[in-house]
């Protein structure tokens, strides 16, 4: 699987620390919210009523066919805060609420084709071609519930507190005796005793118990029909007619399983991500950009992060977390390098390989032809251990380009701050 990007890994960690199950590696795709949503409501999941627009035609006749006593109106861009971003008209709020049909369309108007910025989005904002028309529903109670692929258990695990809506960390830190967890057996599926028990912790009661254990045996039907190793509905909301409703969703999904969920992978809504981390990825590379000055290339995530404190700690600062996984080519890092260099901000390159699964030679071959190939002018500091290392030496040594050997990660991470 694909290496977690460095805040979600941290992330993740904090989560393991409050004893919660710890997830497997995971790929989140950039869906959006209607995405996710349709996902749901297709496996018969109770979701809010929504429609999506496009253009004016779409948005003159969508109050129309979405018939409800209140409507949100929900710019669709990958990020948060919409509700209080801006608008490059000056027109304020991503999120809306109005029980005016004819309003709807003039809220749409105001948010297609517009660039929105929140606290989130880049400085320039992110222009908005879907918006979202969605019921607005009141929520009188607000639960947490998740499956999660638990590596302790060795399968699924459901996760759940009467206390959602809110930060699940912070729960756990805070309140770890409301955090509840069933583990399920993948071979012999959930049981009705264990959606039950469930709904009964996280305050469920009568109609609305069953209600809420049949949502979360659906949900985990979705969660293998999809690959899935997290869905996660925070809140799982109780409204006050009564109705149990999964008012938002986060679905991370097994890239090994790419294959087999063409539909699902070809949802991934690349156009508001970073372009390098775009070309990455055509690489099979796990790249995410930072805002330094000294490129990494490492392979391993847990090396990679270790690398980038180091700089850190020697006073230096990376650009970017650059996986290249156990089974890396020499194609592949000649690729790597070329998205390194083709950041501006890039001043220094340091590459920290640990052979294991990973042939030291292939990388040694890798640098040389990219050296060679793009006439890389920046310094270049590398540290190389483990399998086949005397021949991935030799190979540098014998290239003739100005690469700076390092003994160690620290004698490397020190060789790249004083390059600068």
């Amino acid at each position: 699987m694909a290496a977690l990007s460095f805040l979600k890994t941290v992330r993740l960690a904090r989560f393991a620390k409050q004893k919660l199950p710890a997830l497997s590696q995971t790929r989140h795709l950039n869906l959006q919210e209607f995405q996710s949503k349709k996902l749901m409501a297709d496996g018969g999941i109770n979701v809010q009523l929504f429609e999506v627009v496009s253009n004016e035609q779409e948005a003159a006749s969508v109050a129309s066919k979405l018939k409800v006593e209140e409507y949100v109106v929900k710019a669709q861009i990958l990020a948060g805060g919409r509700g209080k971003g801006t608008f490059d008209t000056g027109f304020k709020g991503g999120v809306h609420l109005t029980k005016e049909p004819m309003k709807v369309k003039s809220l749409v108007d105001n948010m297609l084709g517009k660039k929105l910025t929140t606290k989130q989005t880049p400085k320039g904002g992110v222009q908005v071609t879907k918006v979202m028309v969605a019921e607005a529903l009141d929520i009188e109670r607000e639960t947490y519930f998740a499956i999660l692929m638990d590596r302790s258990h060795g399968g699924p695990v459901m996760v759940g507190s009467p206390k959602g809506g809110m930060d699940i960390e912070e729960v756990a830190a805070k309140e770890p005796e409301a955090i509840f967890t069933v583990p399920v057996d993948i071979l012999e599926g959930i049981k009705q005793d264990q959606v039950m028990f469930m709904a009964e912790k996280l305050g469920f009661t009568g109609s609305k118990q069953t209600e809420a254990a049949e949502q979360m045996r659906r949900l985990y039907e979705l969660f293998l029909r999809v690959d899935a190793t997290q869905v996660e509905i925070n809140p799982l909301g109780e409204t006050p007619k009564g109705r149990v409703v999964c008012f938002d969703a986060k679905i991370n999904f097994d890239d090994n399983a790419e294959f087999r969920q063409k539909s699902v992978f070809a949802m991934d809504d690349m156009a508001e991500s970073d372009p390098r981390e775009v070309e990455a990825s055509r690489h099979n590379l796990n790249y995410i950009g930072m805002d330094g000055n000294i490129a990494c290339l490492v392979n391993g995530a847990g090396l990679a992060m270790a690398t980038m404190d180091i700089i850190h700690l020697h006073g230096g600062s990376p650009a970017n977390f650059l996986d290249v996984g156990g089974s890396v080519t020499e194609e592949q890092v000649f690729h790597a390098f070329k998205l390194l260099t083709q950041d501006s901000q890039v001043k220094a390159i340091l590459v920290n390989i640990f052979g294991g699964i990973v042939n030291c030679a292939t990388i040694a071959n890798g640098i040389t032809n990219a050296c060679k190939s793009i006439n890389l002018s920046l310094p270049l500091i590398v540290r190389l251990e483990g399998t086949n290392v005397e021949e991935a030496k030799k190979i540098l040594a014998e290239s003739n380009l100005p690469i700076s050997s390092a003994s160690d990660l620290d004698d490397a991470a020190k060789k790249a701050v004083a390059s600068l």
